[in-house]
């Protein structure tokens, strides 16, 4: 057949949408995008890494003008401020305007996210105009526009995760609505018996104020009481009567601090479980779709079936992941075409973006550098013997036993001789298990990048013993005591004690869920992030200036007082908060955080209530209610489905068809057969493996492959890895309107809800 330019040209244009979606599969990315070439190219410009890292740059740079701005941590002219402002607006603008040119029409203008960035950049112009023209007459006005901030990193397209957070918000507040007016109908009624119980008796608090004659102030007490922040304070005038009006203070609290707020949680939990699994559905049945697209672009006729080639799996791997190596790529061929017949059928095909999800390592098989040094020593038999008490079992035992033995030790008095001499005889003991264990495996194999507890054990040791030297030697300078060196040495041998954590495995459980929660524990401190910055910004708006803090020694008029007089024995006051301001960013951060610990919060709040009005109570209510009842529960909830995952994994090892024919496959691929795309059955698969006897009887100077991990990094990729299980090969899902229309009652029917059991 003659070359043919325009087969060519088409060619590479279906390449290049077929690895577009390929790619939005792999990550899980769901923008629909126009397809005409040049679409495709400015949609794979506007998902480039650099691009995206410039977007969060300006994000982080708008975020943080409230530092800088009034009131300021580190005070700017109103003009450079503006000036960063309008700057990040523009590039804003110009990131919307790219990502409207690879969008269709109709689709962009009804997506609200773009409508809230477009009226988040409109409103903050607006607002900088009108501030700047009252500022220039000397005219204080408000900038409201700065609450609107957090809007830009919530709706670009790159924050997914964390408008899925918010759509767990927003689907779980219906249901939460319920028990909220029940729970606040419970706190009004005992108010209301509070204040006809104790109204009357004219009792005083310990401050000396009237006790329970405010129904409103009766209210705001009840409710923190459900917090236990101001408990047994509360009790006390009432218990000091008789211990029976205990018994309607232990009544309340058993009521709403342990039956409500489980209930909170137990409704939280039950519709975060529901609508997880409804964005898992979605987002399981668009891979599946974004892979049969890709698929039917490259098809070809073969037989009786559609097939790809494998001169074009090929390229569409290198332009989907160009940085992985051509050994690297024949292995993925070889677990996608088993048999070798020169093409992928569709079945292995649309498991591509998991196969390219799985993270393999790629190892030199080398021979220990002792081995070429001196090879009668090393393959001696005494030499062999030492190399196989080092990989028996037994030898890692034996040096638990020596941390634990440490653990006691350290607890120990360090004035004893005794105690400090067997601190060095740990330390060599330390330092002959890390030797003796790079005499026995490979060198570059036992420091290599998973080997985590390998670095860190070294550095610990390397940094205990550097330590432990220097503070001997200043110790025999009678002239001179270094504590912070002692400090540093003690903290060491501390650290060496989370060793022992590898070694039993329900603690390596543990461990990998914490490790793999930590990508969504990001997306939970992004969160808190923007909740935070509004409620600082209002709160600032409100509640500047009014408390102002005074060094220990100063000798102001109202520095006892923390510069307003209202605060005069106030609570406030005599326990010295005026640190905790709303005087600037970073301290209405730490205010914030104060809050959501909840332990003194009401003394907080009435603080500022002292200053403003009564109806500041209502700023920090709402915070609670935001914070620590929705979305401290919807982390709490996450947190447990996480364990629920990961113990079930643990227990019935649940694992993709791809990862199981990895590991049946074995596959090492030697680089000079790479030519020929020949593979040799060598792969290790243990991901602690640092290279044993296998290894060394085969001397071959080729590569060797591992899974680095077989679970899955995030809770998310674990849970959709589930459900995809339940997906038949051949099932291609549901339409595109059908799968965005996609209803937690499609996929977890029997969930309860109030509604159900009415």
């Amino acid at each position: 057949m003659p070359f043919s330019p325009s087969s060519s040209t088409q060619t590479q244009q279906d390449l290049l949408l077929a690895a577009a979606y390929v790619y939005d599969a792999q990550y899980n990315r769901n923008i629909p995008f126009e397809t005409s070439p040049q679409a495709v190219r400015l949609y794979n410009l506007y998902n480039h890494w650099a691009m995206q890292a410039t977007t969060y740059f300006f994000i982080f740079v708008d975020l943080s003008l409230a530092v800088f701005e009034d009131p300021a941590v580190y005070p700017l002219p109103f003009l450079a401020t503006s000036l960063a402002e309008v700057l990040c607006l523009l590039v804003f603008f110009g990131r919307l305007v790219h990502f409207a040119k690879v969008t269709p029409r109709n689709v962009f203008w009804k997506d609200t996210k773009n409508i809230c960035i477009v009226i988040a950049i409109l409103g903050t112009l607006i607002d900088l105009i009108i501030y700047g023209a009252l500022k220039i007459s000397n005219i204080n006005s408000v900038r409201w526009s700065r609450v609107l901030r957090p809007v830009f990193l919530i709706n670009f397209a790159e924050s997914h995760q964390i408008r899925k957070v918010f759509r767990s918000i927003r689907n779980t507040l219906p249901e939460i609505t319920y028990v909220f007016l029940l729970f606040m109908f419970s706190v009004l009624m005992f108010s209301l018996m509070a204040l006809k119980l104790f109204g009357d008796r004219n009792l005083q608090t310990v401050e000396g104020s009237p006790y329970f004659t405010n129904y409103l102030e009766i209210v705001f007490d009840m409710y923190v009481l459900v917090t236990t922040a101001n408990s047994p304070d509360i009790m006390i005038p009432a218990y000091d009567i008789s211990w029976l009006y205990s018994l309607f203070f232990i009544t309340y609290v058993v009521i709403h601090t342990y039956l409500f707020m489980s209930v909170f949680l137990a409704v939280v939990y039950n519709n975060y479980k529901k609508h997880l699994k409804n964005e898992i559905c979605k987002l399981a049945y668009m891979k599946r779709r974004k892979m049969v697209e890709a698929f039917n672009i490259l098809k070809v006729k073969e037989g009786p079936e559609f097939v790809v080639k494998e001169a074009q799996w090929k390229e569409l791997v290198k332009r989907v992941a160009p940085d992985i190596s051509t050994s690297h790529r024949e292995l993925l061929l070889r677990v996608s075409d088993d048999e070798q017949k020169g093409y992928v059928d569709k079945k292995s095909f649309v498991r591509l973006a998991d196969l390219l999800n799985i993270q393999v390592i790629a190892m030199k098989i080398q021979a220990h550098p002792l081995e070429n040094w001196m090879p009668r020593v090393y393959n001696s038999a005494a030499s062999q013997c030492l190399r196989s008490m080092v990989k028996h079992r037994g030898f890692v035992w034996t040096y638990d036993v020596i941390i634990l033995i440490n653990a006691i030790f350290i607890a120990l008095d360090e004035r004893n001789p005794l105690i400090s001499y067997a601190e060095w005889v740990f330390l060599s003991l330390y330092i002959l298990e890390i030797l003796l264990k790079v005499y026995t495996y490979e060198p570059r194999a036992f420091f290599a990048k998973t080997q985590f507890w390998n670095w860190f054990d070294t550095s610990i040791i390397i940094a205990a013993l550097v330590a432990t030297v220097l503070n001997t030697l200043l110790k025999s300078t009678s002239q001179y005591n270094s504590q912070q060196v002692l400090d540093i040495v003690f903290i060491l041998r501390v650290l060496r004690l989370l060793r022992i954590v590898d070694s039993i495995k329900r603690f390596r459980v543990i461990m990998t869920t914490l490790i793999n929660v930590v990508p969504t524990m990001l997306t939970f401190g992004e969160l808190v992030l923007v909740v935070y910055y509004m409620f600082a910004i209002i709160g600032m708006e409100l509640f500047q200036g009014k408390i102002q803090f005074f060094n220990m020694n100063s000798t102001a008029p109202l520095a006892l007082v923390c510069g307003n007089p209202a605060l005069k024995d106030s609570q406030f006051a005599q326990g010295k908060y005026c640190v905790n301001n709303f005087n600037d960013l970073l301290s209405s951060f730490i205010v914030l955080t104060e809050l959501t610990v909840v332990n003194q919060w009401h003394t907080l709040a009435n603080g500022f209530v002292l200053v403003t009005h009564q109806a500041a109570k209502l700023y920090f209510m709402a915070f609670h209610i935001v914070v620590v009842i929705m979305i401290v529960n919807i982390f709490t909830a996450f947190i447990l489905e996480a364990f629920y995952v990961e113990y079930s994994l643990e227990k019935s090892d649940v694992e993709s068809a791809i990862e199981r024919k990895i590991q049946e496959l074995g596959v090492g691929i030697q680089e000079e057969e790479l030519c020929d795309g020949k593979l040799i059955d060598n792969m290790e698969t243990n991901e602690h493996d640092l290279g044993g006897e296998e290894i060394s009887k085969k001397k071959s100077k080729g590569l060797m492959f591992k899974i680095a991990s077989k679970k899955y990094r995030t809770v998310d990729a674990q849970l959709q890895r589930m459900f995809e299980a339940e997906i038949p090969p051949d099932d291609e899902g549901p339409s595109l309107d059908e799968i965005l229309n996609l209803s937690p009652a499609d996929v977890y029917p029997k969930n309860p809800t109030f509604d159900s059991v009415a």
